[in-house]
């Protein structure tokens, strides 16, 4: 389940199916009570991927929407902690290059919470 880290930042830890769909399924969910008449800002997301093994075409298309929705929001998606062969998947893609990342979750906290400062 995604929690919250401080007033800007959901950060979740993910692991292998059926979790990681059921994981991607509550940030939208999140992302969605966040719309903007509810006058509640939207979130950075950094996603803890240490517990992925293995990401399929349906993950790579739920993180592209999920980047989009939060760029067009003027937020952040901040992907971690990524198995060797969870980032050869993203560097095999070409992916790599639209993607935010950071080695651990500490150093993607800290680079959401630097900026918004």
């Amino acid at each position: 389940m995604p929690t919250d880290w401080g007033d800007n930042i959901i950060l979740s830890r993910l692991s292998d199916e059926p979790e990681l769909s059921e994981e991607f399924a509550g940030i939208f969910a999140r992302l969605a009570r966040h719309v903007p008449a509810s006058r509640k800002p939207f979130p950075n997301v950094v996603l803890d991927f240490s517990g992925v093994s293995y990401l399929n075409s349906s993950h790579l298309a739920q993180l592209l929407r999920m980047r989009k929705l939060l760029a067009e929001l003027g937020k952040s998606l901040v992907l971690c902690g990524m198995v060797e062969d969870v980032w050869s998947i993203l560097t095999l893609s070409g992916l790599y290059k639209i993607f935010r990342h950071s080695p651990d979750p500490m150093t993607a906290l800290a680079s959401l919470q630097m900026e918004a400062d």
